[in-house]
């Protein structure tokens, strides 16, 4: 298993970094970053076409027909559908959501930023997002990236976690405290 991991690993990185470099030559690092995070929405949001991509069944002729009225609608650049291309063509599709990620990652690392992830039992707003990571941009003396996920078993609160440093606010870490202080008086 965790050969695998390595194998997907290293392809996304090869192919990130190959779309980094053309970016980069593009002057459009910016509107790829955009594109491709767009794309990422459609692409966790949509069931049918994870499944769709992960399918090995599908030609290589009916995914460069499919890919090409998605990029079309998302008015994506030639480089961009050019290399949604070469991935259908060298059978790397199916790490399409694996490189993009590592695309972002690379990006954002080469600007400074840094990634953490919010966690909280409830759906935050962009602008409250925004005003966190300025809060903590602030404190760190860095930019931070903040990537919000849902987990309803905290109950209320967040949970920061920026690396391997973690800052537990929620009622779930309350009660386990207030729980182990219980059992040990």
């Amino acid at each position: 298993m965790s050969n695998n991991k390595s194998f997907s690993g290293g392809i996304s990185q090869r192919y990130a970094l190959a779309l980094l470099e053309l970016s980069s030559e593009a002057n459009k690092t910016d509107e790829y970053v955009l594109s491709l995070s767009n794309f990422l929405k459609i692409y966790y949001s949509d069931n049918n076409l994870k499944n769709y991509i992960k399918n090995p069944t599908n030609t290589n002729q009916s995914q460069k027909e499919v890919f090409e009225k998605i990029l079309n609608a998302m008015n994506a650049d030639k480089i961009i559908k050019n290399f949604f291309f070469i991935l259908i063509n060298k059978k790397r599709i199916f790490f399409v959501s694996e490189i993009i990620e590592e695309f972002l990652k690379l990006v954002s690392h080469k600007k400074g930023e840094i990634s953490a992830n919010l966690f909280s039992s409830r759906q935050i707003d962009d602008k409250t997002i925004s005003e966190i990571e300025k809060e903590i941009s602030e404190n760190v003396k860095g930019t931070i990236k903040l990537k919000s996920e849902i987990d309803e078993s905290l109950i209320g609160g967040v949970v920061l976690q920026i690396g391997s440093l973690m800052i537990d606010t929620s009622i779930k870490n309350k009660l386990a405290n207030y729980k182990k202080v219980l059992l040990e008086s």
